[in-house]
């Protein structure tokens, strides 16, 4: 009974020392030259940041340390003035070659960090400092912050290195290098981490999503029910208010859409100008419609040609606009391939859909033409819209 009680205590120990070993924490490790005043456990990537700030002087001497790294690994701490994000961060970033350990800084852009950029910062950085050693990979420098610069965005990473080349980290949703951002304060070490790129994430799914369906589905269904529904005597007045209801949900969903992405685009330094420069012009097309709407002719009214063009000729527009910038958003956010698929056989569908009942509703309107048939009486709708029964040039088609 007593050996069997000794071997347990036994095991019991070795457990321990064993996952002391694993649980690192900043404030057990020393460096040999250097001593930091603070020091935090980083939620994710087995990082840990060591600093002294010097309020007086503003400087913050800094060391970023990495457990677990390979000769394939880079890393990278960075402050980011205007988020947090990776995209506009000022970088620290350190990597091994055959020339041994690297240290170089980066003003980050949306396409990663260059090798070596030595990318002049918005502060000074000295003392630049790398080391690898036991799997353990450590970057230090002392930099120059703006007076009042108490507490920053900080942002830090760890990716794969192939060759000299930096390669991009894991960017799927779920992954730790997604969460690695947070704030600092210099002053009492609290840190906040791990929700501000994931929610920048969402923020921008949502974004896009709000701005597929609206401009780039709901507005080129809506032309198609006022394109082609009008033509069936027994879809009139049914067609105008579809049309009504389909083009004002799109519009209401898309201002949505829009706000989200101005509210991003505020939250960064970086824009990609021709996806945000489309987006604000839809906004205003979008808005001008909605005028249309509300200024609309009577039937009959000898300025009512010069509404259907002025109508028409936006509403085609920004069907346009809407499909090219939906593409170009789903570019930017680079989903898994299968979004932009589902979104080509939305617009295939649609297009189908459109060339069937152009052909048959032009096959409609000849033989009323033939028949003398095209000529109606007017219904009330017809003060409001377009009457359904006359041919493509009396509705403004």
């Amino acid at each position: 009974m007593s050996k069997a009680l000794t071997t347990l205590l036994f095991s019991c120990i070795l457990f321990s020392l064993s996952v002391s070993s694993y649980a690192q924490t900043c404030n057990s490790y020393t460096f040999s030259n250097k001593v930091y005043a603070l020091c935090q456990d980083l939620p994710v990537l087995n990082a840990f940041l060591h600093y002294t700030y010097n309020s007086s002087a503003n400087t913050l001497d800094v060391a970023y340390r990495v457990t677990g790294a390979t000769a394939s690994n880079w890393i990278a701490w960075a402050i980011n003035p205007s988020g947090q994000i990776m995209a506009g961060s000022q970088a620290l970033v350190a990597y091994q070659n055959s020339s041994g350990v690297q240290a170089f800084t980066s003003a980050v852009t949306s396409s990663g960090i260059a090798t070596p950029s030595g990318s002049t910062l918005s502060f000074g950085v000295s003392n630049l400092n790398a080391t690898f050693v036991n799997n353990e990979m450590i970057i230090s420098a002392t930099l120059a912050l703006t007076s009042g610069m108490t507490t920053v965005n900080q942002v830090w990473q760890v990716g794969p290195v192939s060759g000299n080349n930096l390669q991009s980290h894991d960017t799927s949703s779920s992954a730790d290098n997604m969460r690695s951002v947070g704030t600092l304060n210099l002053l009492d070490g609290t840190i906040t981490s791990g929700g501000g790129a994931g929610s920048k994430l969402r923020r921008e799914n949502v974004h896009g999503v709000l701005n597929a369906v609206s401009w780039g589905t709901l507005m080129p269904l809506g032309v198609i029910i006022a394109r082609y529904l009008k033509v069936f005597k027994s879809a009139d007045p049914a067609w105008f208010y579809l049309h009504i209801a389909c083009q004002t949900s799109a519009y209401v969903v898309g201002v949505a859409g829009w706000a989200t992405g101005m509210k991003l685009g505020s939250e960064t330094s970086l824009h990609n100008y021709p996806h945000r420069n489309i987006g604000i012009t839809l906004f205003c097309l979008g808005t001008l419609q909605v005028f249309a709407l509300l200024l609309r002719p009577k039937k009959d009214h000898k300025y009512r040609l010069y509404w259907n063009i002025y109508h028409h000729s936006i509403g085609y527009t920004v069907i346009i606009l809407s499909i090219v910038n939906v593409f170009k958003g789903l570019d930017l956010l680079d989903p898994e391939k299968k979004w932009k698929k589902i979104y080509t056989a939305i617009l295939i569908f649609l297009g189908f859909n459109a060339a069937m009942l152009e052909a048959f509703t032009w096959y409609i309107v000849i033989k009323r033409k033939k028949t003398g048939s095209d000529k109606y009486p007017s219904h009330e709708n017809g003060a409001n819209g377009t009457n359904g029964y006359g041919a493509r040039a009396q509705q403004g088609v």
